[in-house]
């Protein structure tokens, strides 16, 4: 099932400002290189192994722009590809396949990178119940996207933005006078806005770890660059009573040592803002 944030109407705003973007009055290269009739057919080339994503996305970008394009996919979202598959061929009016060629691999190509990270670092944690999940380090205007791809590569997205959720960070905490006033602010105003979301807040220590199981009414609670033995008091201190993401300073070779310590989510921004992508090019044939 597809997360609830990729509705057709945020697909659809997102293709239009990109192809607005890319193409602006016209692709005057393929407009201008070959008669408007000419039919033709292309090949996604992978060049690297990893799990792929975006195929449906390019899907929804070829017949976006052309209708009259037909795609066959040869491998789907979430699958595992290497070096010299073929993902899908596109056919249909030559001067279309061009056109919206770049989009399609710039979206296929970072999808996939995140998509494969995601995945490999999930392996490192399958012997603990924690889930890897990303966060709102994302590229402006392509969170869409990066989100999706966390989701193929087998992690959880975390908010989508500012609006589905309460998080009540640090800054949050201190412009509030402290966690049990911004705890309170927070319910109180979403009693008096009819608003129903679900509240985290973030911790620095066993102290304030402490200070929001007083006040509670918290769905979870986020353990901020605490080392190994700190995250294990806190997680007996919770006991259950709230959802624990750790966050802060993980890398891959932290991970399974944060996992271990019985914590439910781990944010990675890194899922998002420091990828590799997927060398992968379209070739006509």
């Amino acid at each position: 099932m597809k997360p609830a944030y990729l509705s057709d109407s945020a697909l659809d705003q997102f293709i239009q400002s990109a192809f607005a973007e890319d193409i602006g009055p016209g692709d005057y290269s393929s407009l201008s290189a070959f008669p408007s009739d000419r039919q033709g057919r292309a090949r996604l080339l992978i060049k690297g192994d990893g799990i792929l994503a975006g195929v449906e996305l390019a899907e929804r970008i070829f017949k976006a722009f052309d209708p009259r394009l037909e795609v066959k996919v040869f491998k789907k979202d979430g699958e595992a590809v290497s070096f010299g598959e073929i993902g899908l061929e596109v056919s249909g009016p030559a001067a279309s396949i061009l056109s919206s060629e770049r989009l399609v691999l710039n979206c296929m190509q970072r999808m996939s990178g995140i998509a494969t990270k995601t995945h490999r670092l999930t392996q490192k944690i399958l012997h603990t119940k924690a889930r890897l999940m990303d966060t709102r380090k994302t590229t402006p205007n392509f969170r869409l996207m990066e989100k999706w791809a966390v989701h193929i590569g087998g992690g959880v997205n975390h908010r989508f933005a500012l609006y589905d959720m309460i998080m009540l960070k640090d800054n949050h905490v201190d412009f509030a006078g402290g966690i049990r006033q911004a705890i309170t602010n927070t319910k109180n105003y979403l009693k008096a806005n009819s608003l129903n979301l679900k509240i985290e807040v973030e911790t620095r220590n066993l102290q304030e770890v402490a200070e929001v199981l007083e006040v509670g009414g918290v769905d979870y609670i986020m353990l901020d660059n605490m080392d190994y033995d700190t995250m294990r008091e806190a997680v007996d201190l919770v006991d259950g009573k709230m959802s624990i993401e750790a966050s802060g300073g993980i890398t891959e070779e932290t991970l399974a040592a944060v996992a271990e310590c019985g914590v439910d989510f781990i944010s990675m921004g890194a899922l998002t803002h420091s990828v590799n992508s997927m060398d992968i090019s379209l070739k006509a044939f």
